[in-house]
């Protein structure tokens, strides 16, 4: 059975349908226009230069070197995704605990990130970083270490940098699923005999999973595309994809090989989603939230 659009309500008010879809008439042409169009532009040069044929995509997986870039991406990506997720969780849940000023201050310190330029926020971690930055002077300062240490243009760094940077899509989610857990469930898990971590291990835990899904999924999308950071923060050898594009646009002018590796990033975003929204349903849990 085909189920009828429903109307939406907002504010206490109630849109038709009709009503629904001219408020976002906007947004939707603004994602044509913007985001839409150019993609397909570029995909179609992908395939149909000089004729239609797949030759740019065989050439993504045939040499080497951009092999190597696909790996690194995908392993950079994990690994930030990991990382926030262990820095994420334990704010998440002190703040889903928190109540008055504690509450209001916690979120400040998650929220203000975002209104901050990610350029800032890079720089920041470039003057910590560098040979004779903030960090090295300390590790010289308490004899530690003789010599400064090499921390810029490294993996660690890279992952460290999109950490930060990417740590508040891991935790709002997660906040979120936190905070419509009921009290009275770790009360009575405990009341029945349970342990502290028991209760969480049994109860808070399996209810946050889709919380833990959803940051986790939006954290690994974004660092698969992240550019700014990667390219600042490392060198060459940690180029990511999103460099990779950079450099056969703006350097070798070949537009065709960039569509085409824009082409295999979108396939595996899109299947990866699928997979997630398959298996946990990412769809009911926003519905819940």
């Amino acid at each position: 059975m085909t189920k009828r659009p429903t109307s939406f309500t907002l504010g206490g008010r109630t849109y038709s349908p009709a009503a629904s879809l001219l408020l976002a008439t906007p947004f939707i042409l603004v994602m044509i226009l913007a985001f839409l169009l150019p993609l397909f532009t570029l995909l179609h040069e992908s395939l149909s230069v000089p004729k239609f044929n797949l030759d740019n995509y065989a050439r993504v997986f045939d040499q080497e070197v951009y092999l190597r870039v696909m790996l690194r991406t995908l392993r950079i990506s994990a690994l930030v995704t990991i990382a926030a997720l262990l820095l994420g969780y334990p704010l998440a849940w002190l703040i889903a605990r928190s109540r008055g000023l504690l509450l209001g201050l916690l979120l400040i310190a998650v929220l203000l990130p975002l209104w901050t330029s990610v350029l800032v926020r890079t720089y920041a971690w470039l003057v910590l970083l560098q040979r004779n930055g903030v960090v090295n002077q300390i590790l010289t300062a308490l004899g530690l270490v003789d010599a400064p240490v090499q921390f810029l243009y490294t993996e660690g760094a890279v992952v460290l940098a999109m950490s930060h940077v990417l740590l508040p899509f891991m935790v709002l989610p997660l906040y979120a699923a936190l905070r419509g857990i009921p009290d009275d469930y770790m009360r009575a898990a405990q009341v029945l005999g349970a342990g502290g971590f028991a209760a969480f291990r049994h109860v808070v835990l399996p209810l946050t999973l889709p919380g833990v899904a959803s940051g986790c999924l939006m954290v690994f999308l974004l660092a698969l595309g992240f550019f700014v950071t990667p390219a600042l923060v490392g060198g060459p050898q940690q180029m990511m994809l999103a460099t990779l594009v950079q450099q056969q646009v703006t350097e070798l002018l070949d537009w065709p090989f960039s569509g085409a590796i824009i082409g295999v990033l979108l396939a595996f975003v899109l299947c990866l989603v699928l997979i997630f929204n398959r298996l946990i349903r990412l769809d009911r849990f926003v519905g819940q939230v």
